[in-house]
């Protein structure tokens, strides 16, 4: 994972990042708040040797031997010999190991000097406990464990240098340290959960997704719109719309796809159902037509169409007719709109679609409309459920996968594109549509909203003048040729 990914992480699941930080911050506040105040206290205790002379070689040598005993006082005050009788004096209701837990003896390194540190939710208590350690501590080293066995006074003397005092805050808790460590806990906690979901997470949701799958190329971004099953033609509806505005990017990628120009069609699938390519095809060949181009878009969903339904157009006689015999080209092709748009809607469902759709009829069918149109868009299945769009695929200049953000998984888009490749069919672009408007993963449309959406409101069409011209046949179209002739003569 590189620098960029992990940032790409944050910025998509900063939220979750948040999220863990308060939750950690607020249990440690809330735990600082509710534990017990503790207080400490300490005593420091001095420990000597005495030399039986008085010279300076005697006097290191008490040192030395001082130095080499306090290491072994350290363990002695939390003993028993030593805690016993404080409990004891004080009338203590606790053991030895209890008090212990709560006493802490050290040491610096080549010192003579004791440190006793005791901890109590009382803070005069802890005063009490410590003076009474450190009293019972010197009784136990002088008067038991070094009293000469030949009699006389003892050898180590222990003095108090540094009483105890009673503390006015208490150690623990501390408030600003239990809350950094919540901050650094939440951060932790956060950044590994983005990690992890952004591990497990297959989904194909932006840019980076498609690029990890495919060397296809990205030819437009299209923002999700709630409200776009009830106006799916956005590029008529709503012409200064930003996501209109997209639609008509993809119209200038697609023409500069490098394709044969005998043969400019191109199927719109997708991996699996519910991507959007019905509205994509759709709006890209509203986009088309109204640029000048002549287009003519199929339904060749012959399973689960919606062209006729997207665009208003009479879909009981369409493509099946054709291709069994029962219809000419002429009497399914609908005119559509105000410029050069060509409809042929899918017709009755047959049995047998993938048949019908490698057939002979369909390979002269599409021969004959990108003869007499400058495009030819051919609404296909999804590629992973049946192999329709691989068969139409081969039969066209290649296809547009459309990749809805959220949808389809990268296997499932890279299965797809195989499945493209294993027919010897060309993957033209990628399309990816249902893009936040906002965040990590949005396709830029924020920005220039203002630009575009300004006056989206005064010019857009009222829906009743996108009534597409039924009840006449289409007349045959002039050839591509021809119409060229036309306007050298014209100009």
């Amino acid at each position: 994972m590189t620098i960029q990914d992990f940032i790409r992480i944050l910025r998509r699941s900063w939220l979750l990042v948040t999220a863990f930080v308060v939750m950690a911050i607020g249990l440690s506040g809330g735990l600082a708040v509710l534990t017990t105040p503790m207080y400490s206290t300490s005593t420091k205790l001095f420990v000597s040797v005495q030399s039986q002379g008085a010279t300076a070689s005697d006097l290191v040598q008490g040192n030395s031997a001082a130095q080499g005993k306090v290491q072994s006082y350290v363990d002695i005050v939390t003993s028993a010999s030593v805690l016993q009788p404080v409990i004891d004096e004080l009338g203590l209701k606790t053991s030895v190991p209890s008090l212990a837990s709560r006493i802490n003896a050290s040491s610096p390194v080549n010192t003579v000097l004791i440190t006793i540190t005791v901890t109590d939710s009382d803070p005069a208590q802890a005063v009490k406990t410590a003076t009474a350690v450190g009293e019972s501590f010197k009784d136990v080293v002088g008067n038991d464990l070094e009293v000469p066995t030949a009699g006389g006074p003892s050898l180590v003397k222990i003095g108090t240098v540094q009483p105890p005092v009673e503390p006015s805050k208490p150690s623990s808790p501390k408030l600003s340290i239990n809350l950094a460590v919540g901050l650094l806990a939440g951060i932790l906690l956060g950044t590994g959960a983005a990690v992890l979901r952004a591990t497990l997470d297959t989904k194909i949701r932006r840019q980076d997704d498609v690029e990890a799958v495919t060397d296809a190329p990205i030819l437009g971004g299209i923002q999700f719109d709630p409200g776009a099953p009830k106006r799916p033609l956005i590029v008529q509806v709503d012409p200064r719309s930003p996501r209109a505005e997209s639609f008509r990017t993809l119209r200038t990628n697609v023409q500069f796809i490098d394709l044969d120009e005998s043969t400019r069609s191109f199927v719109v699938t997708s991996a699996v159902p519910s991507e959007g390519k019905s509205t994509t095809g759709a709006n890209l060949a509203i986009a088309m037509a109204e640029n000048g181009a002549r287009v003519a878009i199929i339904d060749a969903d012959l399973r689960r169409p919606r062209l006729a339904e997207i665009l208003g157009v009479e879909g009981a006689v369409g493509l099946t007719d054709v291709l069994i015999g029962q219809a000419e080209i002429t009497e399914v092709l609908q005119p559509w709109g105000h410029g050069g748009l060509h409809v042929i809607p899918a017709g009755r469902i047959p049995p047998n679609p993938s048949e019908l759709l490698g057939s002979a009829r369909m390979r002269v069918l599409l021969e004959e409309l990108t003869t007499e149109f400058d495009y030819v868009i051919i609404d296909a299945p999804p590629l992973l459920p049946v192999t329709d769009a691989a068969i139409l695929s081969r039969l066209t200049g290649g296809a547009l996968v459309i990749s809805a953000a959220g949808r389809s998984t990268r296997n499932q888009l890279r299965v797809a594109i195989d499945a493209l490749s294993s027919v010897g069919s060309r993957t033209l672009g990628i399309v990816m549509t249902m893009l936040p408007a906002k965040g990590a993963g949005s396709y830029g449309y924020g920005t220039y909203y203002a630009y575009y959406g300004e006056r989206a409101g005064d010019d857009a069409l009222d829906p009743s003048e996108l009534v597409p011209r039924r009840g006449r046949r289409a007349a045959p179209a002039m050839p591509r040729s021809e119409r060229r002739l036309a306007r050298q003569d014209a100009g």
